[in-house]
């Protein structure tokens, strides 16, 4: 971890999210000097967080919709400096309407307030994380209750479970998430999510083994619960779930049906 040890403030916005809270965290890093993550909306509790800190830098977990919608408002309130993950920086501006300032990547220190960027994809291609002394700041990477939707456009369940295990192995004293309170238990709840996609992973096998071929026939058949009103959320990681025992070699997958081998 860094020697810097900024103060970490978690501000709850209300936002258009599918996470069970309905909002999104935003938080403030450092102590007068300061980072600003993942902006989802502007409300009054942020906005007051903001005005009695100097946030000289603005950044993201990922583009996601419910974690960017307020970068372009505080950037132009601030004038910080607007960071984006290198080699992404055009999925940043078509997100955020913001061209960033500068970018970042894996070991790069926000200069001032001294968090460090780690790459933590999986989730979404362009997802990292923000090391804040003992603390880290993981976006969608883990929550306290339930899983975390890996699915869509750059989702990739081999590279999130890799994540995972990297923060397994840091064993920071708290996990910061983009939803929900903050994980005290960090290896802990890397260990259930890390569990929870295994067990999945071996239900969407035997789904295929025993003779599911088509995305709704594996999804019907790998969960024994009431899918209504996340049923595509669900179907999106089942299809990564596909692809990556695809990619192992243990079933076929064209992406359309699946056989196995």
């Amino acid at each position: 971890m860094t020697d810097v040890v900024p103060a970490v403030t978690r501000i709850a916005v209300p936002t258009e999210t599918r996470a069970p809270t309905a909002r999104t965290n935003a938080y403030v890093v450092g102590e007068r000097t300061a980072l600003l993550v993942d902006p989802a909306t502007t409300n009054e509790r942020l906005d007051e967080v903001v005005s009695t800190h100097d946030v000289r830098h603005i950044a993201v977990t990922h583009t996601h919709s419910d974690h960017v919608d307020a970068v372009a408002h505080y950037a132009d309130q601030t004038g910080a400096t607007v960071w984006a993950r290198q080699g992404h920086e055009d999925a940043f501006t078509a997100a955020t309407g913001v061209e960033p300032d500068r970018t970042f990547r894996e070991g790069t220190v926000i200069p001032d307030v001294g968090v460090r960027v780690l790459e933590t994809p999986g989730h979404a291609r362009d997802h990292v994380s923000f090391v804040a002394g003992d603390s880290i700041l993981c976006g969608d990477l883990a929550i306290a209750e339930g899983s975390v939707v890996v699915g869509g456009d750059g989702a990739d369940l081999r590279a999130y479970l890799t994540s995972l295990r990297r923060l397994w192995a840091m064993a920071p004293g708290e996990l910061c998430p983009g939803h929900g309170p903050v994980l005290t238990d960090p290896r802990g709840q890397c260990e259930r999510l890390i569990r929870h996609r295994n067990r999945r992973e071996q239900k969407v096998l035997g789904a295929v083994v025993a003779g599911a071929e088509t995305l709704d026939e594996v999804l019907d058949s790998a969960y024994d619960k009431d899918l209504s009103g996340v049923r595509d959320l669900a179907a999106a990681t089942v299809e990564c779930h596909l692809s990556k025992l695809s990619r192992a070699g243990r079933i076929d997958w064209d992406g359309e049906r699946a056989s196995p081998v």
